[in-house]
C-alpha cells in the first residue's frame, strides 16, 4: 500500500475538515482554485473521499459555504449536500447569529472606515463591532507628534432632513428663527394726573470749598493751597434734567436642539400636537432686567441615533488619529538619543519609548478611540425643539444741561426723582417746566412704539431726575477761574484748577 504523504500548503490539516477563511478574508465574487482544490488527497475527509472528479456538483459556492464552516472533524455522515446546505440550518459550530451574506460584504469589501479596535489599536474585528465613523479632515500618512493641546473637532448638528416634521415649526433649523409676536392692542388709558415739580436745595460757599478740597485730595499731584486760599466771587445755581424711558420687551425664537439620551422621559408627538411659540406660558423673573430662559416645546421630542459616531458611542481619537500611538517627543521618533560621552558621540536608547520611537497616546490610552462628545457615549440623542425667551430692557435717555459741564457726567450721579410712571404704555410728559424735556419725552415714546417689531412690549417706565449743579466763580492770586459742583455726592469738575502739579512733579 502506498504511504500517505503529509499535506502541504492550503491542504494541510484538511483531515479535520475544510479550512474556511474568516469573513474578513473571503474573496467576494469567487474563490481561487488554490484555495479549494477540486481533488483532495485520500484521508482528508472523515466521511471518505469525494467522488472522482472533485466535489459533487462542481466547486464550492463562491464566497465560501453559506452557513459557515463544517462541523469539527468533517461532515458527519458523509459528504456535504450538493451546493451547500440548501434550505437547512448550518451545523451548530457554524457562524453564530446567522450565515454571512452571499459573496462576502455588500459592495465587495468591508464597511468603509474599517473596524474599530476591540482589544486595542490594530486588533482584528470582534463579534458585534460596528464600522468606524469617517474622520472629518485629513489623516496623516505617518505617526504624528504628541500634541497635548490638540483640540477635538466640535461635533456638528444632526442633518435637518433627519428631524421630524412638526406642525408650525417647519422653517426652523439649529441656528434659531425669530417668532414674530401675535398682533395685540395695548389698553388705552387717560393721561394720569401729575404733581408739580419741586425745586432742589442749594449749596453755600463752605460746601463748595469742602467739595473742592475733597476733589484735590483724590489727585496725588494736586496742591491744596489754591483750594484753601481762593476767594469766591459768585455761586450760580442751576439744575440739570435727566429723562429716561425704559421699554421692557419679550422676544421668542425656536431652534432644533439635541442632548445625549440616557433614558430620560420623551415627550413626543404621540402625546398631542405641539403648541405654538407664543402659546407657551412664561413669566419673567423680574421686570426691567435683561434675562433669558430656555424651554423645551412640548410634544416635539424624539430619539435619534447619534450622527457623529454612527451610534457607536466612540469616535476616532483626535490626538493620534486612531493609531493608538504617537511619535515620541523625547527622541523625535528615532528610538535613541545622541549623547557625548568620553569624547565620542554615542547612541543611547530612549528611556521614554524604550527604543521604539513611539509612545502610547495619553488621550485614548492606546485604544485609538475616545468617547463621543456629542452623545457622551450613550449612542443616541434626544432631539427636540427649544424655545428661547429673551427679555430685554431697552433704555433711552435725554439730558438737559445748559452750562459748560459735560452732559455725560449727569448720567452717573444721584439726583431727585421729580417724576416717575410705570404702565403697559406710558403717555409722553407734557407738564414739565422745561419744554425740552416734554419734547424729548414725546419723541422717545413714539420712537419706542415701533422700534422693536420682533418683540412683545410688556411694560414701560419713564422718569425725570433733577440733578443740582453749582458753578463756583473764584479768584486766586491774579487768576479768575471757575469749577462745577454737581449731584448729591457733590462731585467736582475743575479742568482749570491752578495747582494741578505740586512742587517737584514733572509733567512729561
Amino acid at each position: 500500500m502506498d504511504e500517505k504523504k503529509p499535506l502541504l500548503g492550503a491542504n494541510a490539516g484538511m483531515s479535520q475538515g475544510f479550512v474556511v477563511n474568516p469573513p474578513s478574508q473571503q474573496y467576494p465574487g469567487g474563490t481561487p482554485q488554490a484555495q479549494y482544490p477540486r481533488e483532495a488527497p485520500l484521508g482528508a475527509y472523515s466521511g471518505g473521499p469525494p467522488p472522482q472528479g472533485g466535489y459533487p456538483g462542481g466547486p464550492p459556492p463562491q464566497g465560501g459555504y453559506p452557513g459557515g464552516p463544517p462541523a469539527q472533524g468533517g461532515y458527519p455522515g458523509g459528504h456535504p449536500a450538493q451546493g451547500g446546505y440548501p434550505g437547512g440550518p448550518p451545523p451548530q459550530t457554524g457562524y453564530p447569529g446567522g450565515p454571512p451574506q452571499q459573496g462576502g460584504y455588500p459592495g465587495g469589501g468591508p464597511p468603509q472606515g474599517g473596524y474599530p479596535p476591540h482589544g486595542g489599536a490594530g486588533q482584528p474585528p470582534q463579534q458585534g463591532d460596528a464600522p468606524m465613523p469617517q474622520w472629518k479632515g485629513e489623516i496623516p500618512d505617518q505617526d504624528v507628534d504628541d500634541n497635548p493641546n490638540a483640540a477635538a473637532t466640535a461635533p456638528s448638528a444632526p442633518p435637518l432632513e433627519k428631524m421630524d416634521e412638526v406642525a408650525g415649526y417647519s422653517n426652523i433649523g439649529f441656528d434659531g428663527a425669530m417668532a414674530p409676536p401675535p398682533s395685540y392692542e395695548a389698553a388705552t388709558r387717560e393721561p394720569p394726573q401729575r404733581a408739580e415739580i419741586q425745586g432742589l436745595p442749594q449749596i453755600d460757599e463752605t460746601e463748595a470749598r469742602n467739595a473742592l478740597l475733597q476733589h484735590v485730595s483724590e489727585h496725588c499731584c494736586y496742591g491744596s493751597g489754591a483750594a484753601q486760599s481762593l476767594r469766591f466771587t459768585d455761586l450760580q445755581h442751576s439744575s440739570a434734567f435727566h429723562y429716561t424711558l425704559e421699554t421692557f420687551g419679550e422676544a421668542r425664537s425656536t431652534a432644533w436642539a439635541y442632548d445625549p439620551y440616557s433614558g430620560q422621559p420623551i415627550d413626543g408627538p404621540q402625546n398631542g400636537p405641539a403648541p405654538g411659540p407664543w402659546d407657551i406660558q412664561a413669566a419673567p423673573p423680574a421686570t426691567f432686567q435683561n434675562q433669558q430662559s430656555h424651554i423645551e416645546v412640548p410634544h416635539t421630542a424624539s430619539v435619534k441615533p447619534c450622527h457623529n459616531c454612527m451610534a457607536m458611542g466612540r469616535v476616532r481619537c483626535h490626538r493620534c488619529f486612531g493609531r493608538g500611538r504617537v511619535r515620541c517627543t523625547s527622541c523625535a521618533g528615532r528610538g535613541h538619543k545622541t549623547v557625548y560621552r568620553n569624547g565620542e558621540h554615542e547612541h543611547e536608547r530612549c528611556h521614554w519609548c524604550h527604543g521604539d520611537g513611539r509612545r502610547r497616546c495619553c488621550t485614548c490610552h492606546g485604544f485609538g478611540m475616545v468617547t463621543c462628545a456629542c452623545c457622551q457615549g450613550h449612542c443616541s440623542l434626544k432631539c427636540y425643539i427649544k424655545l428661547t425667551i429673551t427679555w430685554t430692557n431697552h433704555l433711552t435717555d435725554h439730558i438737559v444741561e445748559r452750562t459748560a459741564l459735560p452732559d455725560h457726567l449727569i448720567r452717573n450721579v444721584a439726583g431727585r426723582v421729580a417724576f416717575t410712571e410705570t404702565q403697559q404704555r406710558v403717555w409722553p410728559i407734557n407738564h414739565f417746566p422745561d419744554a425740552e424735556i416734554n419734547n424729548a419725552s414725546n419723541r422717545l415714546v413714539n420712537q419706542h412704539a415701533t422700534a422693536f417689531p420682533s418683540e412683545r412690549l410688556l411694560m414701560q417706565r419713564h422718569q425725570v431726575r433733577i440733578v443740582p449743579v453749582t458753578q463756583a466763580m473764584y479768584k486766586w492770586k491774579d487768576t479768575n477761574s471757575d469749577y462745577f459742583v454737581y449731584g448729591f455726592e457733590k462731585k467736582v469738575y475743575a479742568p482749570n484748577y491752578p495747582q494741578q502739579c505740586c512742587c517737584g512733579c514733572t509733567v512729561l
